[in-house]
């Protein structure tokens, strides 16, 4: 992977934490989101399993 490819993927990876940690409680909660998962579901959704 590039390094340009790199820099993007960990954006969006931050991104996408930020945009976790930011959800209301009752939320995260109707979409069975625990907020101590939220750094494993980014990692998922921006490198895959």
């Amino acid at each position: 992977m590039s390094f340009m490819t790199e820099l993007k993927k960990r954006a969006e990876y931050h991104r996408t934490l930020r945009e976790l940690r930011r959800l209301p409680l009752d939320t995260a909660l109707d979409l069975d989101i625990y907020k101590g998962d939220a750094p494993a579901i980014a990692h998922r959704a921006v490198y895959g399993a």
